[in-house]
């Protein structure tokens, strides 16, 4: 999309004076515009992060959710409002209710973390748990408000919660000193991008409003490929906090208007990002609140642009689990292209591991797993240590090649990343008809055992791995025995389900380290 003067924008321009006259302030406050000088000096260009985590419930949401709330007439103060919301909107709409003096109905999914529940109950939010998932409480929390003549408060669909999230746009022109090159945008339904988008294309029309999402959950970017808002079917979890399978209308016509490109980034991108932002401001963000800093270093990378120019991403969020630290730590190294994991075949005889550290020359090596098999040929997955450079892990590959070692790029396999490495040595000769599958499920007291029923007795289990890394959803790779003439009743099974799935059965790094033959190809 051009960002010219010329281009018409007439959504857009109609919220220039909904922004300007939000109420926002008696809840909310300015936050800051910080530099963060390590992560300037890294990409040779000065970055700026509006520090939206520092806000009362450590996200932008509760602007939104109080300019809509301070709008409400006498009647509607009297019923109360009621949204649907598992994270920061909850805690926003609480919050707003409560200093208006609201009742406010907070419909949560049951798989929500209890640090979330008791969070919202802790800003006097009255919580409703019901459904697995957020389209279930959404339901739910719909029919509530018919049925008790509640204000609905959508999360990102609304024009006052647009224009509430639009005063930051307010903010960024008063405290930067210079107009940036581009200003980076996390986007889940569109309400924050829309706003900011409004007001800065109004001013200052060159400035690029870049829209950023995970690859996993690209609600707005494929909705503007396909040219209309459009539905997807399954959204992954990580970035809980802008996973949104459906764009509004209103939103999404709006982003057309002001967005000039949006960039998708990888879960371990984000995790990076995160590390990048604690290591300038000690702080913690969330997965949706270091999306931004993901998409701007993405976007550097590609572009290639000059040095010195100015970028402003939004920091949008800080409520973290603490028990994701773990997987965001485990990931971050790889997000910074600082460690490889390559799958290598070596010689099964004494000697050969020395010799294959010495191949790697300086390198250190960061995880090496090995079972011993009666074969001439041993398969290890290794981790090695990189400088920062997508380039290098080539060329690490390309000089393990040149000494005689077959080699495996597994560094953006899921499968590998998230249970291959901890199941090395899993090879069976013996078994037969295994299929492979990759599971998420709400996680909640219960939830697994509910998933093996589920999967009922008929198939037998033939490899199980649960993980859960203190997210909403649990992870599964299961190996079920299914022979050929009944494949297409399982599959049948599995339609009916109800959990998200990937067939991983060709997978190489499974046919390597876990199935029966070793062989990377079927």
């Amino acid at each position: 999309m051009s960002s010219s003067a010329a281009k018409r924008r007439p959504l857009a321009a109609g919220y220039i004076e909904r922004i300007l006259k939000a109420r926002v302030y008696d809840v909310a406050l300015e936050s800051p515009l910080d530099h963060a000088p390590r992560l300037s000096r890294r990409l040779g260009n000065e970055i700026w992060l509006k520090r939206e985590d520092e806000q009362p419930v450590f996200s932008f949401k509760l602007r939104g959710a109080y300019n809509k709330i301070s709008q409400l007439d006498a009647r509607s103060v009297a019923k109360g409002v009621i949204c649907s919301s598992a994270g920061n909107h909850a805690q926003g709409v609480a919050l707003a209710a409560r200093r208006r003096g609201v009742r406010a109905v907070i419909v949560m999914p049951t798989s929500t973390p209890s640090i979330k529940v008791d969070a919202v109950r802790a800003l006097g939010g009255e919580v409703v748990l019901h459904g697995d998932a957020y389209d279930e409480a959404y339901e739910h929390a719909l029919k509530l408000a018919e049925r008790e003549e509640l204000v609905f408060v959508h999360p990102f669909g609304d024009p006052d919660v647009i224009a509430g999230q639009g005063t930051i746009g307010v903010e960024l022109t008063r405290q930067w000193q210079t107009p940036p090159a581009a200003i980076f945008v996390p986007i889940g339904g569109g309400g924050l991008v829309s706003g900011i988008g409004s007001y800065i294309k109004q001013l200052y029309p060159d400035v690029a409003i870049i829209g950023v999402e995970p690859v996993d959950a690209p609600s707005m970017h494929d909705s503007f490929v396909h040219g209309a808002p459009v539905t997807l079917e399954h959204v992954g979890i990580f970035a809980d906090g802008v996973a949104v399978r459906r764009v509004s209308d209103h939103t999404f016509a709006v982003a057309r208007e002001v967005v000039d490109e949006i960039v998708l980034v990888e879960t371990d991108e984000i995790c990076a990002a995160i590390k990048d932002i604690f290591e300038d401001c000690r702080v913690i963000m969330e997965p949706a609140g270091a999306l931004a800093v993901a998409g701007l270093k993405r976007w550097l990378e590609r572009e290639e642009r000059g040095q010195g120019e100015h970028y402003i991403a939004i920091a949008s969020g800080a409520n973290m689990n603490f028990d994701r630290l773990m997987h965001v730590a485990e990931r971050a190294e790889l997000g910074e292209h600082r460690e490889a994991l390559i799958a290598v075949e070596i010689p099964e005889r004494k000697g050969e591991f020395l010799r294959f550290c010495e191949a790697l020359g300086s390198r250190s090596i960061t995880e090496f797993n090995y079972r011993y098999a009666p074969s001439e040929r041993a398969r290890i997955f290794v981790g090695v240590a990189l400088q920062g450079e997508r380039s290098e892990a080539q060329a690490l590959i390309e000089q393990l090649s040149v000494r005689g070692y077959p080699v495996l790029d597994l560094s953006d396999n899921e499968l590998a990343k998230l249970h291959v490495r901890h199941m090395i040595g899993g090879h069976v000769p013996s078994i037969r008809d295994e299929l492979i599958y990759r599971f998420e499920f709400p996680e909640r007291p219960g939830a697994l055992l509910k998933f093996l029923k589920a999967i009922g007795d008929r198939w037998n289990i033939s490899m199980f791995h649960y993980r859960n890394h203190g997210s909403d959803y649990g992870r599964v790779l299961a190996g079920v025995q299914v022979p050929s003439d009944e494949r297409a009743q399982f599959a049948s099974h599995l339609a009916t389900l109800g959990y998200a799935y990937v067939d991983e059965t060709h997978n190489p790094a499974y046919r390597l380290f876990l199935g029966a033959n070793g062989n990377p190809e079927p």
